[in-house]
């Protein structure tokens, strides 16, 4: 059953760059894995191996549930493990200047809101996580706002995806598990349905 996602309260990890693709968020080799589940300590692997100071391997970010990030975050190969990694990481949201438009559904699928600021609060955003990561910030997707205890940012979601969200309908699958009823009455009244039985 789907849930209504109104808001994400965490901390944040401040990831700084532009067109980080999802080849980065995680690497091509841990896309062979059976479920999803494992993914998440793999989340920026080479970059964390290839930079030991890399916000991913810094022991005060390791409970951020709010991920901000730069300009075309997740773009590349259209893979479902970049968001999947993410989540399984901890990640519950994520605010950026814009997202890669697969990456994007990807995450909205999941029940992960990815909302947009501009380049002046998004970089107050970093500041404010980077100076104390104890920071807990709320993601608003009613108000469509990115608060902290002393500031509060706007922040953009498409219209459609943010109601999805507030009604609990962005989970697909569960919607129509729900609907399993009026499926099966419509099915049943269908002639070429009955022909068959």
């Amino acid at each position: 059953m789907s849930m209504k996602i109104e808001k994400i309260v965490g901390p944040a990890i401040p990831l700084r760059g532009d067109d980080i693709d999802t080849d980065r968020i995680i690497p091509a080799r841990f896309l062979r894995c059976v479920t999803f589940d494992t993914l998440g300590p793999h989340a920026f692997e080479d970059d964390r191996k290839q930079d030991p100071d890399h916000v991913f391997n810094q022991e005060k970010f390791q409970n951020a549930e709010v991920l901000f990030a730069g300009n075309n975050f997740g773009c590349g190969s259209s893979r479902e493990h970049a968001p999947q990694s993410l989540q399984k990481w901890g990640i519950k949201a994520v605010v950026g200047l814009s997202f890669a438009e697969i990456f994007f559904g990807n995450c909205n699928a999941m029940g992960i809101p990815c909302a947009k600021v501009t380049p002046e609060d998004l970089e107050t955003l970093y500041k404010v996580a980077e100076s104390d990561p104890t920071v807990e910030f709320t993601v608003d997707v009613d108000t469509l706002t990115v608060s902290w205890n002393g500031g509060r940012v706007n922040a953009e979601i498409p219209a459609g995806v943010r109601d999805t969200f507030l009604q609990g309908t962005w989970n697909a699958t569960a919607v129509l598990q729900q609907a399993e009823g009026d499926i099966q009455a419509v099915a049943n009244a269908l002639p070429y349905i009955n022909n068959f039985q």
